[in-house]
């Protein structure tokens, strides 16, 4: 997980708990009684006064009085953060869940939490948790379940990426993000025919759309068709990115397909100076192939599978070229 991926998740997890809990915690205390309003009031004014200790005494005797009331346990675990007794605030978030497991904002704070101590995978859990309660509590918050989708896509998760982005598009027809990941989503279940098609649609809803317009012709390339729209569509994405190796690596690719190995070679060696990727080496390791340089061949191959072990063709061709010498 990137660390911009990271700060984009902890600005929405923000979001949650503050903006999903403010109808909720007004709610909470209606039918509370006065004393129980009290202590929690008092409580509030300690902590923001910075006196830790005396808020969760007030936040206990609040509970002491009303223990299945949730916003108390979320408060009292933050009190406990702000001493950095993190087991303890732990404990309160997990009894907050125990009490109404459709809370958000345990499971937002939890991945916070785990965030800041370099846990990702319980972070990343948690922040799923709170994503799928929040489009319970919002159904048309469209936001909500991009950022579910693109966590189940990352996760690999394609069924359920497919259905939240078809979900989106149900509420959205138009909305160009849904259609850009539902083109990703189909590409890697292999239904090619279908990722082309949503990229057709992105590019008809925002023809400069640069990502769309590399992929799309980057999928005509590996379909061997459309050659020349495909051409024209990379060179395009490269005049709003022309230092993007992912589309100096789709014209290298496109020049292989058409036979010109040598603009192949100059544009895969440019791409490899600005991305270090394992596609990439695999591409220049075939076109030194085609130009005969075995040699090269070799070490660019190698250099993929450096990079990803687990490449069946490139080993594939490894092992042919081992035959040929």
């Amino acid at each position: 997980m990137t660390s911009k991926l990271c700060r984009k998740i902890i600005v929405f997890l923000v979001y949650i708990v503050v903006v999903l809990s403010i109808d909720k915690t007004a709610f909470a205390f209606d039918r509370k009684t006065s004393l129980t309003l009290n202590h929690y009031i008092i409580g509030g004014i300690y902590e923001k006064l910075n006196d830790i200790d005396k808020a969760i005494q007030e936040y206990k005797k609040a509970l002491e009085l009303d223990y299945k009331n949730t916003v108390i346990h979320l408060s009292l675990a933050s009190a406990y953060l702000k001493k950095n007794d993190t087991s303890k605030a732990i404990t309160e978030l997990n009894l907050a869940i125990k009490l109404e497991p459709e809370a958000v904002e345990p499971h937002a704070i939890l991945a916070l939490l785990y965030f800041s101590q370099n846990k990702l995978t319980e972070a990343g859990q948690e922040y799923e948790r709170a994503l799928e309660k929040a489009s319970k509590l919002e159904p048309e918050n469209i936001n909500i379940y991009k950022k579910l989708g693109i966590l189940y896509l990352q996760q690999k998760n394609l069924a359920s990426a497919e259905n939240t982005f078809k979900l989106i598009l149900n509420l959205s027809p138009d909305d160009v993000e849904a259609h850009f990941y539902l083109s990703n989503i189909y590409d890697e279940l292999k239904k090619r025919d279908d990722a082309i098609k949503e990229l057709k649609k992105v590019l008809e809803l925002n023809p400069s759309h640069h990502q769309a317009l590399n992929y799309l012709g980057y999928l005509f390339v590996e379909e061997n068709k459309n050659l020349n729209e495909a051409e024209m569509m990379i060179k395009k994405a490269l005049e709003m990115e022309p230092d993007n190796g992912a589309y100096v690596d789709s014209l290298g690719w496109l020049y292989f397909k058409k036979g010109k190995v040598e603009k192949a070679i100059e544009q895969l060696e440019k791409a490899i100076g600005l991305l270090e990727d394992p596609v990439i080496y695999d591409h220049l390791g075939d076109a030194y192939f085609k130009m005969k340089n075995l040699d090269k061949a070799k070490i660019n191959w190698e250099k993929s599978l450096k990079l990803d072990s687990e490449q069946e063709k490139v080993k594939q061709k490894i092992e042919d070229l081992k035959r040929l010498r």
